[in-house]
C-alpha cells in the first residue's frame, strides 16, 4: 500500500483538480476548505494568558512575583503556500477578524493593514525573529497565519504576550530574547505563556529566576475575577514604575508577601493579605485602592492585577456566587468568573 503522504505528494494536481472539481467532498466526506487546511498546515502553537497576583510595579524592578498562568490563551496557525509574503489574520474570542495584514517577506514591508500601530508593531516583531535567527524565512515561501484569542482583549490576560511566544516557538529563538528585544516589562507574562502552573519569578541583572510553586488555596470556591471592561496600557505601567526607584526594603517586603500567600490556610488571612498588599502598591504609585474608589460598600477583598485602572480585578467574598454577582451587577459589571474556570 502507498503511504498517505507519498500518495499526497505524487498526485497532488490531481488531488486540486478533484478538489477544484468538489469530488473530493465525495471521496472523503469533507468539504474541499476543511481538506485544502488539512493539506497545506504546518505548525500549530499556543501560548497561556496570565495574571499577576503580587508584586505589580514592582517585579520589573526585581521583586518576586507570584503570576498565574491561565487555561485560556492564544492559537496560532500556519499555512505554506506558494508565494513571497505574510497573510496575517487576528481573530478574537468569539471568532471575529480584529485584524488583517499582508507582508511582504522581502523587506518585510507592511503592504496593506486594517490597523497602522499594530501592523508597526508585527513588523518590528518579525524583524526581531530574523534578527534572533537568520535562517528563519530564508526560504521564499507565501505563509497564512492566523491567530485565535480565547479571551476578550480587554481582560488584559496576554495577547501581546502570548502572540510573541508564539513567534519565538515558530521562529524557533528564546522567548525571552525575542521579549526583551521589543517590550521593557519584566517578561514574567513570557513566563506564564508556557508554564504548567503558577509561578514565583525574578528579574535579575542579566538573569530570571524562575520556580514553579503549588498555590490551590482551600478557599478558591471565595475568589473571582471581574472584568472593568476597561483595557490598561500595560507598556504605560512599565514605564511609570521605571520612573521610580523603589528602596530595597520595598522590593525585600513585596517579595517576601509573594512567597507568603503560597502559605495563606483561610479567606480571612487571604483578605488581610490583599489589604496589606494594596496598601503598599498604592503608597509606591501614589495611586487610590480600586476598592476605595469603585467598591467602598462591598463586603470582600478587591485586588488590583497588573497596571492598575482597569483589565481584570480579584476580589473574595463569603456570600453565595449569586449574591455577588448581584453585587457586582448593581455596579455595572456583569461577569464574575470563578477562579477555577480561569486559573490553570
Amino acid at each position: 500500500m502507498i503511504p498517505f503522504f507519498t500518495f499526497l505528494t505524487a498526485y497532488f494536481p490531481f488531488i486540486l483538480y478533484f478538489i477544484e472539481k468538489r469530488y473530493i467532498i465525495k471521496i472523503f466526506n469533507v468539504s474541499s476548505h476543511e481538506f485544502l487546511n488539512f493539506i497545506y498546515i504546518k505548525a500549530e502553537y499556543f501560548a497561556r494568558g496570565k495574571v499577576l497576583l503580587s508584586s505589580e510595579y514592582l517585579v520589573v524592578q526585581g521583586a518576586t512575583a507570584l503570576a498565574l498562568p491561565t487555561k485560556m490563551g492564544q492559537r496560532m496557525k500556519i499555512q505554506e503556500l506558494s508565494g513571497s509574503e505574510v497573510l496575517w489574520n487576528s481573530f478574537d474570542h468569539q471568532g471575529k477578524k480584529w485584524f488583517e495584514a499582508e507582508i511582504d517577506l522581502m523587506g518585510l514591508d507592511v503592504v496593506e493593514s486594517s490597523d497602522p500601530d499594530t501592523a508597526k508593531f508585527i513588523k518590528k516583531l518579525f524583524r526581531a525573529c530574523c534578527n534572533n535567527n537568520s535562517e528563519f524565512l530564508s526560504h521564499w515561501k507565501k505563509y497564512k497565519i492566523d491567530h485565535y484569542l480565547e479571551f476578550p482583549i480587554s481582560w488584559g490576560l496576554g495577547s501581546s504576550s502570548t502572540l510573541i511566544y508564539n513567534m519565538a516557538l515558530w521562529a524557533d529563538v528564546n522567548p525571552y530574547h525575542l521579549y526583551f528585544d521589543i517590550e521593557d516589562g519584566s517578561g514574567y507574562d513570557i513566563a506564564c505563556a508556557g508554564a504548567k502552573g503558577p509561578i514565583l519569578y525574578t528579574l535579575g541583572d542579566g538573569s530570571i529566576d524562575l520556580e514553579q510553586v503549588e498555590f490551590k488555596p482551600s478557599f478558591q470556591d471565595q475568589i473571582y475575577f471581574l472584568p472593568l471592561n476597561q483595557k490598561t496600557d500595560s507598556r504605560e505601567a512599565v514605564k511609570i514604575a521605571k520612573k521610580k526607584v523603589p528602596e530595597k526594603s520595598l522590593i525585600n517586603k513585596i517579595s517576601d508577601l509573594a512567597e507568603k500567600v503560597l502559605e495563606l490556610k483561610t479567606l480571612n488571612s487571604f483578605e488581610d493579605w490583599i489589604v496589606e498588599h494594596e496598601n503598599i502598591i498604592s503608597s509606591f504609585i501614589s495611586e487610590k485602592k480600586v476598592k476605595d474608589t469603585r467598591f467602598a460598600d462591598y463586603w470582600g477583598a478587591v485586588k488590583s492585577l497588573g497596571a492598575w485602572g482597569g483589565d481584570l480585578v480579584l476580589v473574595t467574598s463569603n456570600q453565595s456566587k449569586s449574591d455577588t454577582e448581584e453585587y457586582f451587577k448593581s455596579k455595572g459589571f456583569g461577569v464574575l468568573i470563578p477562579y477555577k474556570e480561569l486559573i490553570l
